[in-house]
Order: structure tokens, then C-alpha cells, then sequence
């Protein structure tokens, strides 16, 4: 009889690897450190995601609810790992509620955590009440509440939207491109734009990567359909005069200083390593990636792979990445741990 998979992370990525495995018979433990399921598209309440336009409520809250309703899923919620050891097909794992478990193979899942703004002082966090981050927004609109500004519950009639903070940046470490960040913006400024029709929205950037097919759907269709503006640009600071926020800096495409006044700035928050990655990578004895998440082995043998064999990795806990592809990857990194489950069946059969 083959021991359960560990899954340590109920994000999309830790959701999709249960749901495979589940439906091929395979028995896992899911393991999540927060009080319920769904990562970051759940508790950090995000809007519409990109590219379907669901509901990340109904699109997440779908797959937690698959999961939480199969029997051979065993999910243990407000729970970490703190000892792990063992081999391929017999690790043990002893968890925060104090009970030991066994497993065939492990998959981390464990996510991301959201750029902290107050790292970028000089643009307004923090210091004034107007200047959130998309994350606010996405909470926002998912709440109903519709966009605000924060300091008085006026809607906005001028919102500005930074790229880039906390990615891109090696003044404040931050060198790699938060991949999503641009396309999200864009949606998130349509979001806007749709429940405020009278409402301006600029986009300041340094350059623009909405990838792939994602260039007509929301960089085009943002500025065509829906009036956004885009302002190429480096930007020196974020002031406040009377109600209205001002953003100074250089417009790059015609060399000369810009400055526009706001009722709200939006930063585009980038994607940070896992807070705990330090600790992950001892407990679990994997490498990390030189910026500091999870390091994983080339995609040319078993998909998901780390440093350590029998432990794989999938989503954002590998780097910056999409809900589509970190699904994607959940389900990969599935199928490598279940050969891995049922190799050491096998062994212990004969």
C-alpha cells in the first residue's frame, strides 16, 4: 500500500496537485499554515483574475471546495512542518499539532508573499492615505464597496497606476520582473474604468510585458476600448498638495519632466520570495535560487524537481508566475510525486 503524498501549501498550485492525485486514487495530506484554503487569490480577496474574468472567489473557491469535499484528501489547515527526513517513498514529517506523518514524496506549494510598499518610500506609501497597492484595490472591488479613496471614501476622478514597485529594482534588491504585474494592471485599470466611467486612469511604466497573447486582450483592449493611458517614465517621487497627490518624474519617450495631480496612486506590487523560505529550505534540506526562492532542476526529467529527490515544487514558491501556470505546474509536479508513490508501492509489494 502506498503512503500518502505531502502537500505543503493550499494555494492554486497546492489545490490542482490534491485534485490530481485525488482523482487518480492517490491518497495526500494537504498541509496549509493559514486557517483556510486558497492561497493568496482568497485571503488577500482578489478581483477578477486574468485571463478568465472569474470571480477569484468562485474560480478558487471552486477548487477548494473539489478538494475539501474528497475523501482521500486529508487537509490539515493552521498547521507548518517543522521536521522533515527520510527518503523517497518513506519521508516522515512531524507537524505543528504535533503528530508525525508518513509519505511517499513531497510537493511544496508554498507561495509567494506580496512586495511590502513601505521599501519604496519615496513614492508614497505609507506617508499618504491615497497611495494603496493593487492588492487594496482588488479588495476593493471584491468587497463591493466599489474604488474608494481611502482618506474621505470619495471616488476618484484621476488614479494613477506605478509598475514596477518592488520588482525591477536593484536599489532595493529586487532585480527579476514580477511577470504578472503588468497585465494585471491593465486589468485592474479596466476594472476601473468600468465601474467609473468618468474616471481618468494612467499607467506610468518602464516597459510593458503583458506576454504573450495577453498584449491584445489587456494592453491593447485597456487603451482602445477603455481610455487608459500610457505614460513611459521614470518616476522621482509621490507629493501631496491639498487633497490631491502629485507624481513627479520624467516622461522618457520625450525627455522632459511630467507631473500630473491624482486623487489616488495604485502600486503595482511585484512578488517577493516566501517570508519563510529560509526555514522551508532547512527543514525540507532543498536550495534556494539566488534571489531567494525556491530552487528548482531543470525541466528535462522529473517536472517539479528540487535539489532533493522525492521533494517537488510548484507555483509562485519557484519564482514569480501566473495562477494559470502555477496550476499547471500543480498538476505537473502531481504526476512526478505519484511515480514516486508508486515505485516505492511497488518495492515494498515485492
Amino acid at each position: 500500500m502506498t503512503k500518502p503524498v505531502l502537500i505543503v501549501g493550499g494555494g492554486p498550485a497546492g489545490l490542482a496537485a490534491a485534485h490530481s492525485l485525488a482523482s487518480i486514487g492517490q491518497k495526500c495530506i494537504l498541509v496549509e499554515k493559514e486557517d483556510r484554503l486558497g492561497g493568496a487569490p482568497i485571503l488577500s480577496g482578489y478581483a477578477k483574475l486574468v485571463p478568465s474574468g472569474e470571480w477569484a472567489k468562485d474560480a478558487i473557491g471552486g477548487m477548494v471546495s473539489r478538494v475539501e469535499n474528497n475523501k482521500l484528501v486529508e487537509i490539515k489547515t493552521g498547521t507548518i512542518v517543522n521536521e522533515f527526513s527520510g527518503n523517497p517513498g518513506s519521508f516522515s514529517a512531524k507537524l505543528s499539532d504535533g503528530k508525525t506523518i508518513k509519505a511517499s514524496s513531497a510537493i511544496l506549494s508554498t507561495g509567494f508573499t506580496h512586495f511590502d510598499s513601505v521599501n519604496k518610500p519615496e513614492w508614497g506609501f505609507g506617508t499618504f492615505e491615497n497611495v494603496v497597492t493593487t492588492t487594496q484595490v482588488e479588495q476593493m472591488i471584491s468587497s463591493g464597496q466599489g474604488v474608494r479613496c481611502p482618506s474621505d471614501g470619495r471616488k476618484p476622478k484621476r488614479v494613477a497606476i506605478l509598475l514596477c514597485v518592488g520588482s525591477r529594482d536593484r536599489q532595493i534588491g529586487r532585480e527579476w520582473c514580477s511577470k504578472i504585474c503588468c497585465t494585471v494592471s491593465a486589468n485592474l485599470a479596466m476594472e476601473i474604468r468600468e465601474e467609473l466611467e468618468d474616471c481618468h486612469v494612467y499607467i506610468y511604466y518602464m516597459d510593458i510585458r503583458t506576454f504573450g497573447l495577453y498584449e491584445t486582450s489587456y494592453y491593447w483592449r485597456s487603451q482602445e476600448e477603455f481610455k487608459v493611458k500610457y505614460i513611459k517614465a521614470r518616476i522621482a517621487e509621490v507629493t501631496q498638495k491639498d487633497d490631491k497627490l502629485i507624481v513627479k518624474g520624467e516622461d522618457t519617450l520625450v525627455k522632459r519632466p511630467i507631473t500630473i495631480p491624482f486623487d489616488m496612486v495604485v502600486h503595482a506590487i511585484g512578488m517577493d520570495p516566501n517570508v519563510d523560505n529560509m526555514l522551508i529550505s532547512t527543514i525540507f534540506g532543498i536550495d534556494l535560487e539566488p534571489h531567494g526562492f525556491i530552487g528548482k532542476q531543470n525541466s528535462y526529467g522529473d517536472i517539479g524537481a528540487t535539489s532533493r529527490p522525492g521533494v517537488f515544487i510548484a507555483g509562485a514558491a519557484t519564482g514569480p508566475e501566473s495562477i494559470d501556470d502555477s496550476i499547471a505546474q500543480g498538476h505537473a509536479a502531481a504526476m512526478s510525486a505519484y511515480a514516486v508513490a508508486q515505485g516505492a508501492g511497488k518495492v515494498a509489494a515485492e
